[in-house]
């Protein structure tokens, strides 16, 4: 396996031992000693946690190895001095590397640099004090097999339980923050936050349930950050009622009457409203009267519990115990995640319970908040993030969405998030709204419900699939100009639920910004990577929220690369680049030539498919679309043959597609409707990474002492096979201007077409052909109407445009 810690910070000795000292590995007892074995073996008996006794701690030495021939008993006692060789056979075993598999006894250090792991710097074969401490201090930093840190392991096996209640403030180590809080103590309380929308109507300003664990130091004058994560599923689902509603997607792609609209004539401005006065407050008080026994968590929020950090989560407007209704992310969505932070900044109000006024001040905060989360929760820290909120310090943008038509619509076209065809806005509004949990007060804003159900389903347009007034309204990228805090995005280069054109907008929307930014792109699907063996990605975290939150000058906006991208070919592979998806990257032109995509010649050839299948084929692919995408693409496979175009490279040299790949045609549609779709493969017989990370271990990874785990995850080679799809786009050919401009199709004409495929970082292996597919229905996101249309493309007038990486891995 390979090691990537992109999060530890760079320390000279005296801070090493400062360090080494608030850690309590040196102390009062060993600091006098003047013998690097002597300092070595007392390191190992504070480490070895459950060894209480003067025999078992010897016991437990006897089973690890020094050298090829000594236990590490034996070398302790019969040497005066400490190897090189000893000490990293021993440090290669404390991380839980396994000899003869991992690493030999006689070269140790090739097995730390193949690992990537830090070696102290040394001048002979034998340690100094000096060189000690710096290595053990190095090791303690270092990840072990399991993709935790020694010191998170020791931790896990109660290391810091001594320090619990001693510490009181934040105790840092290499620039991170230790689990000194006791995570059994955590002060559990709820919060009816009043915010500045009424949007059931009723007359009174919605009040939004917040829930908030914090340490118990807290009450003893302690103010700590909060990371708050706004999580519509917080409080439950709706699954049944929103599955009655998904719409049906075998119906044919209609014809639509053509418009000259422009941008202004869609444009979403917010009206203002009268609002009702806030609420009267009748007392005030610092006590909640309400608590929680289990909050529905997220393991990232988890390990910073014992860290010196308030978590708070937040279902929103139309959730259980919270006044509103759902609308699945316009502007009353975000008014109301921002209202949390503004009561944790100190600039709202906030009641005991939604009966008496009582107010309640988050009395306890240092006013800096982060949002974290993935999917619709990183989507809602989005969009908080483009209000410009006075608190909100950064956010962990995890597979977030940037304009919910990128998430439900593509070129023109009602697109379906990977894996939920027939879902929409309204679906996921009645999904969510978790008030019909509670049917007395169900009861009283049922009908105020189905009048806004039936609103968004009417606006949300499926007859068009066209951007419009509603998806204007829901698109963050108008006010990424706002955007004020720092960024941290994190995005699945296979996510075809949340595409990856979402978080490309946002990484290029905020260049300009002046603040700070930086991505993380990995080869997983929808899925979170904090529980990844191969990359530190909670130290990351740790290191970005220590910095962003403890206002701590760790250098994390250095130390952290901009970009870091998980290699699609070996595994265990991260990089680091200095950009990813630049408009200035080079591009690679290819013309398409029968069945070829080549460089040099243009031809001029016609070229023809037809979407309609057999009844029996089409109704196959509607209900098993992992088979229609293999005989899509599959080369030697002739059921679509006469239903896709095509083309391949011959064989190629390395290369990486790095951004958005554009392919513009020139193309016919006998009838005055047609759409288009687009795949990228890469072809070539190799292993290539299984779908989803592969369990190591359930419950593998601790986040302290006696406190809750996550399962270890790690992407492994799956069989051999002959492709991979890269990326995909799609187009309603009436919608080639742009996605709100309607233009006539008329029957056998030629149109000019740009499309702009999802953007990737992709390194294709020598000898590998890159193959283009062009087609209609997409089985698994458009409409599926088998409709008889014939598709024309003339050869001469289309390229593909494929964007390169130059620069070299940092």
């Amino acid at each position: 396996m390979k090691n990537n810690q992109f999060a530890i910070r760079p320390t000279d000795l005296d801070t090493q031992i400062q360090e080494l000292q608030n850690l309590h590995f040196l102390t009062s007892n060993n600091e006098m000693m003047d013998k690097p074995i002597d300092l070595f073996t007392d390191f190992l008996r504070l480490s070895f946690l459950k060894a209480k006794s003067k025999a078992a701690f010897e016991q437990k030495l006897s089973t690890y190895m020094a050298t090829q021939n000594q236990d590490l008993l034996e070398y302790i006692t019969s040497n005066k001095e400490i190897s090189i060789q000893a000490f990293y056979n021993t440090a290669l075993q404390l991380l839980r590397f396994n000899p003869d598999v991992d690493f030999s006894f006689e070269d140790p250090l090739s097995a730390m640099k193949k690992i990537q792991l830090k070696i102290v710097d040394h001048k002979t074969n034998f340690m100094g004090l000096n060189e000690l401490k710096s290595a053990w201090y190095w090791l303690l930093a270092t990840h072990n097999k399991d993709g935790q840190t020694f010191i998170d392991s020791l931790a896990a096996d109660g290391y810091f339980v001594p320090f619990y209640g001693e510490i009181g403030s934040p105790l840092l180590f290499n620039g991170k923050s230790m689990p000194v809080f006791n995570p059994h103590k955590l002060i559990r309380e709820v919060v009816y936050v009043e915010s500045s929308q009424d949007t059931d109507e009723d007359g009174k300003l919605d009040l939004l349930k917040a829930e908030i664990l914090r340490p118990a130091e807290t009450e003893n004058g302690l103010k700590v950050p909060t990371i708050y994560t706004a999580s519509p599923y917080n409080q439950g689902t709706n699954d049944e009622t929103g599955d009655k509603l998904m719409h049906n997607v075998n119906v044919p792609l209609k014809h639509k009457e053509p418009n000259n609209l422009e941008y202004k004539d869609i444009e979403y401005k917010q009206i203002p409203k009268k609002l009702p006065d806030p609420r009267t407050v009748n007392g005030q008080v610092e006590v909640a009267e309400e608590s929680f026994a289990r909050e529905q968590s997220y393991t990232l929020n988890d390990y910073f519990l014992a860290r010196g950090f308030a978590v708070v989560y937040a279902a929103g407007i139309g959730t259980k115990d919270s006044d509103g209704v759902r609308t699945t992310g316009d502007p009353e969505e975000t008014t109301s995640t921002v209202s949390i932070i503004e009561w944790l900044a100190g600039n709202r109000h906030a009641f005991t319970n939604k009966v008496d006024n009582i107010q309640i001040r988050a009395w306890w905060s240092n006013k800096l908040v982060a949002m974290t989360g993935r999917s619709y929760l990183g989507t809602l820290a989005t969009a908080a993030a483009t209000s410009g909120v006075e608190g909100l310090k950064t956010i962990i943008s995890e597979a977030a969405i940037s304009s919910w038509y990128d998430y439900y619509r593509d070129g023109g076209l009602v697109i379906a998030p990977g894996g939920f065809p027939g879902e929409d806005a309204d679906v996921l509004a009645e999904e969510t709204f978790s008030r019909r949990l509670q049917p007395g007060d169900f009861n009283k804003i049922k009908p105020m419900w189905n009048k806004k159900l039936k609103e968004i389903t009417e606006d949300q347009d499926r007859n068009t699939g066209d951007y419009n007034t509603f998806w204007d309204a829901r698109n963050y990228h108008k006010n990424f100009k706002n955007i004020k805090a720092d960024v941290l995005m994190v995005h699945g280069l296979n996510d075809w639920n949340v595409k990856p054109r979402n978080v490309e907008r946002l990484w290029n929307g905020i260049r300009h910004n002046d603040v700070m930014q930086k991505i993380i792109l990995h080869q997983g699907q929808h899925i979170y990577i904090n529980a990844f063996r191969s990359i530190d990605y909670t130290d990351i975290i740790n290191l970005w929220l220590t910095h962003e939150l403890l206002g701590v000058d760790n250098q994390a906006e250095s130390i952290i690369p901009d970009v870091i991208i998980q290699d699609n070919v070996k595994t265990e592979t991260w990089n680091s680049y200095s950009d990813w998806s630049n408009d200035n990257n080079p591009k690679i032109e290819y013309h398409l030539s029968k069945d070829k995509l080549i460089t040099d010649e243009v031809t001029n050839d016609k070229l023809t498919f037809n979407d309609q299948l057999s009844d029996e084929l089409f109704h196959r692919y509607v209900n098993h679309n992992d088979e229609w995408q293999k005989d899509l693409v599959d080369i030697s496979s002739d059921k679509l043959a006469d239903h896709r175009l095509l083309f391949t490279t011959n064989n190629i040299e390395e290369n990486v597609i790095d951004g958005k790949t554009i392919i513009n045609l020139k193309v016919a549609s006998n009838h005055n409707i047609g759409m288009l779709s687009f795949q990228l493969i890469d072809y070539g017989e190799a292993k290539r990474f299984k779908a989803s990370p592969t369990l190591l271990a359930h419950n593998g990874l601790a986040e302290t002492y006696d406190w809750r785990e996550d399962d270890l995850r790690e992407f492994t080679y799956g069989p051999k096979t002959n492709y991979k799809m890269i990326t995909k786009g799609h187009i309603n050919l009436q919608n080639r201007d742009n996605t709100y401009k309607v233009s006539d199709l008329e029957p056998n004409t030629f149109y000019p077409i740009s499309v702009e495929l999802q953007p990737t970082f992709y390194r294709i292996p020598k000898g590998h052909k890159l193959g283009l597919v062009i087609y209609a229905t997409d089985f698994g996101m458009t409409v599926r109407g088998n409709q008889d249309i014939k598709y024309s493309i003339q050869t001469g007038e289309s390229n593909i445009l494929i964007p390169t990486h130059k620069d070299k891995i940092i």
